[in-house]
């Protein structure tokens, strides 16, 4: 097989999958869509580490395939961009995939949607290739809203839940807000470069670096800078940078697996993915990477905070995740690209690791999410304990694990980045450590360890309760996780919970492996070998990567000198707070709260972005929608034109039926009056 088939297998063979799953769900039997989509996705990951093997001999590809538009002197085309943050991309998003689609099985083993599902998630995966393999703005679009498009759907999986088609509802129309920004930015490439595919883009930007446009009056604006902030504000709706990051926490309606697939490795790397690959165009633009970090470094400490106080074991898994795309922000901020990428392959393994164990969990426990009616479960679910651990150390950044070595560089990054922004930066990303370290450990703690609460009465009775998070494990109507009518959720009296069968604790130990080593082999050549040349553009302007290179002494020493570090010892205080507030005197986070009781209110409220948006933006729609009905449909159209109309050609019919009597002297007279009137005219103009 030539290589260029070999590339069009990577995102076509999901898609057979998910057409076969997709048009046979009412029909096949529920092997053949399970089996279908894991074929095409474990064709995919063999094809991308065939292409990765080609990549790091050497081989590299850019070329169209054909051509999708001809609109004047434009051409649009699909094509393929192979280099190796391509191929790296390609080989982190099919092997979460497949371990996802593996879970599934067993995940969703009683859903009456299960072909529907199989097929859903198989063509967001060739979505999110689509988008990476990309050699052109134009096909980065169709990836971008194709992904978009297919986590809606998948977010409202359950469309009999109100809560569900609200949550993806607002996925759906936060993304476009983001996407407004980035179709104006690929405009303005296509505008002021005249082409949209990335190479000609890129080469011809140093020579546009001073071009300045006007947007409002007068005011002279850098192309670049706008272009930048633009392409940005795309990746702050997908990547859900603060303040289009609310849909984010709401996504958790979905199935647990989708939410290991739109939050580990796919849907929201996208924007980090996205800038990353634009990193010639961010390099012309100070003010557009300040922009990034303020943005970065904002959303990676105020939503770790609000992952501290959440009892939903997706939700604080889903706010981590929200904590750690601005610690990736940060990186691209402060243009140390590399490392946002680096964080962002580190972060997929470990993060879906913390959702698929989230959801073991979640089988275990018979479907309740609230970690209040958990507890010692470590001695009923071992597998599940030790991968969701290994998971805990890798994003609270422990030494060794493969989220320390990213997470660590983040924050050196920063230390040595002078850009406007890094001195509040490097505060944000330090004091995220402890942040990160409580509210996992706080997770952890409560759910593994600890009284075994799911038989206390009082517990029993609060799973059951409709309390602020009720809607998170059943809505309204009854139906659980899993879409059916529920009576009774989660364990019942004298129940235990249970170790998950292997087509869910497979994947849990395949990606365990990856959260320890990946980092430790990966740094070196990822970072400061020769991986990203030629491919990623260097800042010379901003020489962070210099210098860490200067202080890298390889991951060893790297480990060992870390000890001696604020970030470590922030990370070892976060386990020792949490595991005396949790463990030792569960007493005192009630306790707290009820002290702090603003700015837990505050928290809980989750700094009130929801309730704005609701009263801002929905109600002042509904409103400026009342006002247009009343106004402008009732009083303009209806009443002037329509209305109006019809009194104007009745005052006129009036007035001219005085004239229609039928009397022949009356016709007469108008005729003489006329022929008059004609005279007198003829007379006076000649």
């Amino acid at each position: 097989m030539d290589m260029k088939s070999l590339y069009l297998t990577v995102p076509l063979a999901p898609l057979v999958g998910a057409a076969l799953a997709g048009f046979t769900c009412r029909v096949a039997p529920r092997w053949f869509s399970a089996g279908v989509t894991i074929l095409g996705v474990a064709i995919s990951l063999v094809a991308s580490l065939l292409v990765l093997q080609d990549v790091l001999a050497g081989h590299t590809f850019y070329g169209n395939l054909y051509t999708w538009a001809t609109s004047g002197n434009y051409t649009f085309s699909v094509g393929f961009q192979i280099d190796t943050l391509t191929a790296m991309m390609m080989c982190v998003v099919t092997s979460v995939s497949l371990l996802v689609h593996i879970y599934t099985i067993g995940y969703m083993s009683d859903d009456d949607g299960f072909r529907r599902f199989f097929s859903y998630i198989s063509l967001f995966t060739f979505s999110m290739l689509m988008l990476v393999m990309s050699n052109n703005f134009l096909q980065l679009f169709f990836g971008w809203e194709a992904v978009g498009l297919v986590s809606y759907l998948l977010i409202g999986f359950y469309m009999n839940r109100d809560t569900a088609i609200f949550a993806n509802l607002k996925a759906f129309l936060v993304n476009r807000v983001g996407d407004f920004g980035f179709i104006l930015g690929i405009g303005l490439v296509l505008a002021y470069f005249g082409t949209l595919d990335y190479k000609t883009v890129f080469d011809a930007a140093p020579s546009l670096a001073d071009k300045t446009i006007n947007l409002v009056g007068s005011a002279e604006w850098s192309l670049m800078t706008v272009t930048c902030i633009c392409l940005f504000i795309g990746a702050m709706g997908k990547s859900a940078q603060v303040p289009l990051h609310v849909w984010l926490p709401d996504s958790m309606e979905g199935p647990t697996p989708i939410s290991a697939l739109i939050h580990a490795a796919t849907m929201v790397t996208a924007g980090i993915f996205m800038v990353a690959r634009c990193s010639p165009l961010f390099n012309l633009s100070p003010t557009a990477l300040s922009f990034v970090l303020i943005i970065g470094a904002t959303t990676a400490l105020f939503m770790g905070f609000l992952g501290m106080i959440q009892n939903d074991i997706k939700r604080i898994v889903a706010y981590s995740t929200l904590s750690q795309l601005g610690y990736m922000t940060v990186a691209l901020g402060v243009a140390a690209y590399p490392i946002a990428i680096f964080h962002l392959m580190t972060h997929a393994f470990f993060k879906a690791l913390l959702f698929l164990g989230a959801g073991s969990v979640i089988i275990g426990m018979h479907h309740d999410q609230d970690i209040r009616n958990m507890g010692g479960l470590w001695k009923y679910m071992p597998i599940t304990w030790i991968t969701t651990l290994i998971g805990s150390l890798s994003l609270i950044a422990f030494p060794f694990f493969s989220g320390f070595y990213s997470k660590d560089s983040i924050i050196e990054a920063v230390h040595f980045s002078n850009i406007p922004g890094s001195g509040y930066a490097l505060f944000a990303v330090t004091a995220s450590v402890f942040v990160t370290t409580y509210y996992t450990f706080r997770s952890y703690f409560i759910v593994f360890h600890g009284p075994e609460r799911w038989n206390d009465a009082a517990h029993v009775a609060a799973a059951h309760a409709h309390d602020d998070h009720a809607h998170d494990a059943q809505d309204a109507h009854g139906h659980d996780d899993h879409g059916h009518e529920e009576h009774h959720h989660g364990l019942q009296p004298g129940d235990k919970p249970h170790e998950s069968p292997w087509v869910v604790t497979f994947p849990l130990i395949m990606l365990a492996i990856p959260s320890v080593i990946i980092g430790y082999f990966a740094i070196d050549p990822m970072l400061y070998g020769s991986f990203f040349d030629g491919v990623i553009a260097v800042n010379k302007g901003m020489p962070v990567m210099a210098n860490m290179e200067e202080e890298f002494h390889g991951p060893l020493a790297m480990a060992i000198h870390s000890i001696q570090t604020v970030p470590f010892w922030l990370m070892m205080a976060g386990i020792v707070v949490t595991y005396y507030f949790y463990m030792v005197k569960p007493s005192i986070p009630d306790a707290l709260a009820k002290k702090f009781s603003g700015i837990y209110k505050l928290m809980d409220n989750k700094y009130y972005f929801d309730a704005f948006n609701m009263a801002v933006f929905a109600g002042g729609a509904r409103k400026l929608g009342a006002f247009l009905n009343r106004f402008g449909e009732a009083t303009i159209i209806d009443g002037f034109f329509v209305n109006g109309s019809a009194k104007l050609v009745g005052v006129v019919a009036g007035i001219v039926r005085h004239f229609q009597t039928g009397y022949l002297y009356q016709y007469a007279f108008t005729m003489i009056i006329g022929v008059f009137a004609l005279l007198t005219l003829w007379f006076f103009t000649t």
